[in-house]
């Protein structure tokens, strides 16, 4: 058997590139906060002194546990950003935790706002530059892999032409083996692919399940391990076209999950949650704690009752919780639960405004804070709706496998406020399903900057 000698791969020094760059981009943005709000480049001062040593190890620590610079040629630029941003994530929150636990408020804020603004800013410049960089180098023919199909179908025709429209993934393909096609791109048979292999140096095998026996499938698996050649599997399922397939083990069997989504996983409810618990911490701190009582005096003063608003909703799982709100109407004796309504006597005039700029749902982030809900996520309806359109809604009950959110995807396209025709719950149910089987940390973030941009726009269903 020949020797396959392993090619020279640059990637290797990826990692030690990777983290210089981002410690550049981090120590950099950490001067220029410091000339904006201390007028200097380097201020000389312990505390900030040991918050710059604690920045930069608690980044090289995030850095090799989360391993955001890791991607393959089939990565998107999504896949890259929300890497990136989870790292942020927990970065701002190791910090968060420490500002709050060593109650370190000689800090100041806002040099601390410029120093993650920036290095976000950097950092994201960077890796955006880096990923199109290495796609437009491959795309030129360069940091190129050879590349074989066994099995000739539908799957592999289809996969074959994803290779061909996008060049920059550097896939070079060269033929299929199938022992009974007559197609003339077919190479030859499947035994004859191992020395086909070794001798045109090919990285890559593609393997197309419906053609082949579990047999071929291991002797397959078994030669491309002994010459360092990686082997992908076609799955006979891929005709299912659902984006949300994902291999369990159960003991030495493979499981296809085909119902998971990204909030299954751990890691992606732990940075959820963490950026929820800094988002939140940081409204009830910096606004909740003079706004509550602003706008709790305003509101006694022109109708008597509580400030809040309480009612129950469904949460994740289905289950009950308490939200908070501002109590935007009079006191009245309606038993049923009604939605509000264009010149809705019930309003009063400050809770039109209340409502009209979302004020009202502010006192949400105390839900966010307890674990009721999420910044992001679908928005809970009162109990009887969800009752009554849970039956007229296929699946509708999937809004439900991920907390509720203040906003959501749907608020941010326009779904906001009543909900008087049965087609504006339906796309707001279509939206929300969405949200749930696409979720990433970036789609959280362009959420609120579109859930920002509706409210200062204003919207006519917001009454």
């Amino acid at each position: 058997m020949k020797i396959r000698l392993m090619k020279r791969r640059y990637s290797n020094f990826f990692p030690a590139a990777f983290i210089t760059f981002d410690i550049v981009a981090l120590n950099l943005a950490i001067v220029i906060a410091n000339l904006i709000r201390f007028g200097e480049f380097i201020y000389l001062d312990d505390h900030y002194s040991h918050l710059q040593l604690f920045l930069n190890l608690s980044w090289i620590a995030i850095f090799f546990s989360t391993r955001p610079n890791e991607s393959n040629r089939e990565s998107n630029l999504l896949d890259v950003i929300n890497k990136v941003l989870l790292a942020l994530v927990i970065n701002l929150s190791l910090t968060f935790a420490l500002w709050v636990g060593m109650k370190a408020y000689y800090f100041s804020r806002e040099h601390l706002f410029y120093t993650f603004l920036i290095f976000s800013g950097l950092i994201l410049t960077w890796r955006i530059a880096f990923y199109y960089g290495i796609r437009y180098y491959r795309k030129k023919g360069y940091n190129f892999r050879r590349v074989v199909i066994v099995g000739k179908g539908s799957s592999s025709e289809g996969l074959l032409k994803y290779i061909e429209n996008t060049p920059e993934l550097g896939y070079v393909f060269h033929g299929f083996f199938d022992d009974h096609s007559k197609d003339p791109r077919v190479l030859g048979k499947v035994s004859e692919l191992n020395n086909y292999c070794e001798e045109n140096q090919i990285d890559l095998i593609f393997c197309c399940l419906p053609k082949l026996q579990d047999e071929e499938i291991k002797s397959i698996i078994d030669f491309a391990e002994n010459n360092l050649i990686k082997v992908k599997v076609i799955s006979r399922f891929s005709g299912l076209n659902n984006k949300n397939l994902t291999i369990q083990q159960y003991g030495q069997i493979p499981v296809i999950n085909v119902g998971s989504i990204p909030l299954d996983l751990v890691f992606n409810r732990f940075v959820k949650r963490a950026f929820d618990l800094v988002f939140s911490g940081l409204v009830i701190l910096l606004l909740l704690s003079w706004l509550i009582p602003l706008v709790g005096f305003i509101i006694r003063l022109e109708s008597k009752g509580p400030i809040f608003f309480r009612q129950y909703r469904n949460g994740r799982g289905n289950k009950k919780f308490l939200i908070f709100k501002f109590r935007t109407m009079k006191i009245h004796d309606d038993k049923a639960v009604k939605q509000a309504q264009k010149g809705d006597l019930r309003i009063t005039k400050v809770g039109f405004f209340l409502r009209k700029s979302s004020i009202d749902e502010l006192p949400q982030f105390f839900n966010v804070f307890l674990g009721d809900m999420s910044v992001v996520g679908p928005r809970p309806h009162a109990i009887p709706h969800n009752e009554e359109y849970q039956k007229k809604i296929d699946r509708f009950i999937q809004r439900h496998a991920v907390k509720p959110g203040i906003t959501g995807l749907a608020q941010a396209k326009g779904y906001r406020g009543e909900t008087s025709q049965f087609s504006a719950m339906y796309g707001r149910v279509k939206l929300d399903r969405f949200y749930v089987k696409n979720w990433s940390l970036i789609l959280d973030l362009k959420i609120i900057i579109l859930t920002v941009y509706s409210i200062v726009k204003g919207q006519d269903t917001a009454y």
